[in-house]
């Protein structure tokens, strides 16, 4: 299968969609205008063409559609950070870790959380 790669835009809206589940255009558009000014009408029209590319699902609900994301959160994300990873960085996931651990102040907790996820791919490999 061929792996799914949204826009900028469809990728809002999924958030959207992974935070509520299901949502109406009216819904999502409402949680988008939060961040953006974008009109109904093109919220409407982005949901349609993620439908057709098979990005979101669709159920009649009388008058109304309410959409659900088609794909998971997990998937997406390791895609889009696989393709940044191959992209940005040449393929090494240590420089990516060194350039965001450089220029980002990590928690102790986020750093403790690094620290299991090392200990666990150490005992697996």
């Amino acid at each position: 299968m061929e792996p799914i790669k949204p826009t900028e835009s469809e990728l809002q809206i999924l958030q959207v969609l992974w935070s509520l589940g299901q949502a109406s255009v009216r819904q999502v558009n409402d949680e988008l205008s939060k961040v953006r000014d974008i009109g109904y009408t093109t919220t409407l029209k982005l949901l349609q063409i993620m439908f057709e590319k098979k990005i979101v699902s669709r159920i009649e609900e009388g008058r109304y559609h309410l959409y659900e994301a088609a794909i998971t959160e997990e998937a997406t994300q390791q895609f889009l950070v696989d393709k940044f990873v191959d992209t940005a960085f040449r393929g090494s996931a240590m420089k990516l870790v060194m350039q965001t651990l450089g220029n980002h102040q990590a928690s102790k907790e986020e750093l403790d959380e690094i620290k299991k996820l090392i200990a666990q791919i150490e005992q697996n490999a």
